[in-house]
């Protein structure tokens, strides 16, 4: 039985959940869930047409921007025991940007990797009525799914045994990129589930970028660019036959997304 992958929901920060959700439902296809009147942030579910979730979207306030937060999108890795993770990535040169948080569908706090690329720890918790319950966020050939995680970092090799000890990544293959050093594909129980890659952007922050499938990419292109985002590259072809786009959102989130060439809008 193959383990589920930890990769298992994605967050996107962002300035205005109202541009969020046209932007991304006109791109995507997803909505977002409405907000919770009882919540004390305003956090709405990300939702597929299928009827599944593939992540959240939270509206930054005045307060988080003044921390530092900013528009991003960020993975939550599973773990078995929070505490026991919070330690050990401490003790390897992570750090702790919020603390443990428990909510009903687990415990949860904000990290980053020791090269500064944030991310959750997450200890799920099962509804009681479907205890064997495994997210789907990620699925490498799913349509609004998450189907590539990439890091792009400033010591590749450090952050390759960095996930390798805490989330069991193995990297037994990579692609040569020249003078920019290699592409490792991130390998998981019989998955590949992304890669890690050195930084070419110094001047951006280090984050993991998401990749979402979309069922055209040229389309995707007519979509990201009417609706108020920007291509930062492609569409581009990639190894296998489908094709990519890197982009930010109109308040600055970078993601990609990927997929068939597909027709044009």
């Amino acid at each position: 039985m193959s383990r589920p992958v930890p990769f298992c929901w994605y967050e996107l920060m962002t300035g205005n959940l109202a541009v969020a959700s046209d932007f991304y439902g006109k791109v995507i296809g997803w909505r977002l869930s409405k907000s919770d009147p009882q919540s004390p942030m305003d956090y709405r579910m990300i939702l597929r047409s299928d009827g599944g979730t593939t992540g959240g979207a939270l509206q930054l306030t005045d307060q988080m921007r003044a921390g530092g937060a900013r528009p991003v999108w960020v993975p939550y890795f599973a773990v078995a025991d929070i505490d026991a993770g919070l330690g050990a990535l401490q003790a390897d040169g992570g750090k702790v940007l919020m603390p443990r948080t428990d909510i009903a569908e687990g415990s949860f706090a904000m990290v980053t990797d020791p090269q500064g690329a944030p991310f959750y720890l997450m200890q799920p918790r099962p509804p009681a009525d479907r205890p064997d319950a495994k997210s789907d966020a990620f699925k490498a050939d799913g349509v609004q799914h998450v189907r590539w995680n990439e890091l792009p970092t400033s010591d590749a090799e450090g952050a390759k045994a960095f996930y390798a000890r805490h989330f069991g990544f193995e990297f037994n293959s990579s692609m040569p990129m020249g003078e920019m050093g290699n592409y490792d594909f991130i390998d998981f129980d019989g998955h590949v589930l992304g890669a890690i890659m050195p930084q070419m952007d110094k001047a951006r922050p280090p984050s993991w970028l998401v990749y979402f499938g979309v069922p055209s990419t040229f389309a995707a292109k007519s979509a990201i660019e009417a609706a108020g985002g920007t291509v930062m590259m492609g569409p581009h072809e990639v190894p296998g036959g489908d094709w990519i786009i890197v982009a930010t959102d109109p308040d600055g989130a970078v993601f990609g997304v990927v997929g068939p060439k597909g027709e044009d809008a």
